[in-house]
């Protein structure tokens, strides 16, 4: 067959077309290997106060119905006119991503009557939230919050539970921020103080100022115009009227004694007129914690909270007072300290070296052993060489090495070396156990 012939009769291969990668949504952002250090130092130290205070952890989905932050939120808020990822299912149910976790937290204390649950109950909840905002610092489409709530307390005890909890947070995780404040009143003293400041935002002069999201917010809801973040507005805010001047009794009454615990504890706050936090359903208390930054217009926001005693009622439940804060991740680890998380890190007692496939599959079934018995214990299964292992023993700071090679699988036996010394002596494989729990019980 000729060379043409052979050519004719052979497959025909079409190269394939170069696939172009798939990136990330926008605003959202991967947790890559070695970064997630900080989020279990903040985590565990959260989880671990909380407990020590009386918070149960709960969860709840992340999809919800659209209807519940309407009714929370506020039809006019930000969230919902703007921010919130939502559709319709194929059952035409309208549905939305979280964008907050308060109105989900409310709805399961309603649905499985918490409120039988001894009172005040304190909760912990953590989780992923969405928002189709600008991305910005610390801040991405999808984030991830702590909240803190606490049902059935009516007193400013709720409030100085809170903050205090947060002061701890803060000094536990070295973040030196400040704890603004304010209250927003109540349903008989809030609509003077909204007239008023209607009327000083109605004035040509600083109605001109206003920007586009701010005229509607004039119309719809004016607390909302202390809470702009474009420059314009922010000035105008500096001289509006203050809440706190048509405060009733009662509400006077409440912030007045929360100032007094705060500073009988020592913890210092800013009172902050101009905090109206961007939700419908907060009252009387509200608080943000927040750092200065010099990439932003105003102080970098790590979290905040307040008191809503009617929201409950609101979703259809009964009466209940309540009040509770969240707190950013992102935004806390953009101002964590490194040593904190470092000193947290906890180090392995013993690095288990292998060297062949027999001595390999022996040390894992030793491996699951050691850690049944409480040992701290790391490998590197995956490498062949004693020299890599042991570059890996170092850099971990363990105080010891166990080597189990061929002679030393026939021989029963195994090589424990002392990390720190460098001495290194054979012992019983059978013994090794007590061996290491006897002697790191000593050096702790």
């Amino acid at each position: 067959m000729s060379k043409k012939n052979n050519q004719l009769s052979g497959p025909t291969i079409q190269p394939r077309p170069a696939m172009r990668p798939i990136h990330r949504v926008k605003g959202m952002k991967d947790i890559q290997p070695g970064n997630y250090d900080a989020w279990n130092f903040l985590l565990r130290s959260t989880f671990k106060l909380a407990e020590f205070h009386g918070f149960e952890r709960i969860d709840t989905p992340v999809l919800e119905s659209f209807a519940l932050y309407e009714r929370s939120s506020g039809r006019t808020s930000d969230i919902v006119t703007k921010e919130m990822y939502s559709f319709v299912d194929k059952s035409g149910e309208r549905l939305a991503l979280r964008p907050e976790a308060t109105p989900g937290i409310v709805r399961a204390y309603i649905e499985h009557g918490w409120f039988n649950l001894p009172q005040p109950l304190k909760t912990l909840w953590y989780g992923p939230l969405f928002r189709r905002d600008k991305p910005q610092l610390g801040r991405y489409r999808q984030h991830h919050q702590l909240n803190f709530d606490i049902f059935g307390e009516a007193g400013p005890w709720a409030e100085i539970q809170l903050l205090f909890l947060i002061h701890e947070l803060l000094q536990d995780w070295g973040i030196k921020a400040q704890i603004d404040i304010n209250s927003l009143g109540c349903a008989d003293c809030r609509p003077n103080y909204t007239n008023e400041l209607v009327k000083y935002y109605k004035e040509k002069k600083h109605r001109e100022q206003l920007c586009p999201d701010c005229r509607r917010r004039l119309l719809k809801n004016p607390l909302r115009l202390l809470d702009c973040k474009e420059p314009a507005c922010i000035a105008l805010a500096q001289d509006a009227p203050q809440i706190i001047d048509y405060l009733c009794g009662p509400c006077k009454e409440h912030l007045v004694k929360v100032l007094e615990f705060l500073d009988n504890l020592g913890i210092q706050y800013n009172l902050n007129s101009q905090l109206v936090r961007g939700l419908d359903y907060y009252d009387r208390t509200v608080f943000e914690v927040v750092m200065p930054s010099a990439s932003a217009q105003r102080p970098l926001a790590l979290g905040g909270g307040g008191r809503y005693d009617h929201l409950i009622e609101s979703l259809g439940g009964r009466p209940t007072p309540a009040c509770g804060f969240a707190l950013g991740l992102e935004r806390l680890l953009l101002n964590l300290e490194p040593h904190k998380v470092a000193a947290s890190k906890e180090r392995p007692d013993v690095f288990l070296a292998q060297l062949g496939e027999g001595p390999r599959l022996k040390s894992l079934r030793l491996f699951e052993e050691l850690r049944q018995a409480g040992l701290a214990v790391h490998q590197s299964f995956t490498k062949e060489s004693l020299k890599g292992q042991l570059a890996i023993a170092n850099q971990l700071k363990v105080k010891y090495t166990l080597i189990l090679g061929q002679k030393e699988l026939l021989d029963g036996t195994i090589l424990l070396r002392d990390m720190e010394s460098g001495s290194q002596e054979v012992v019983d494989l059978k013994k090794i156990k007590p061996i290491l729990l006897k002697r790191l019980t000593k050096t702790r």
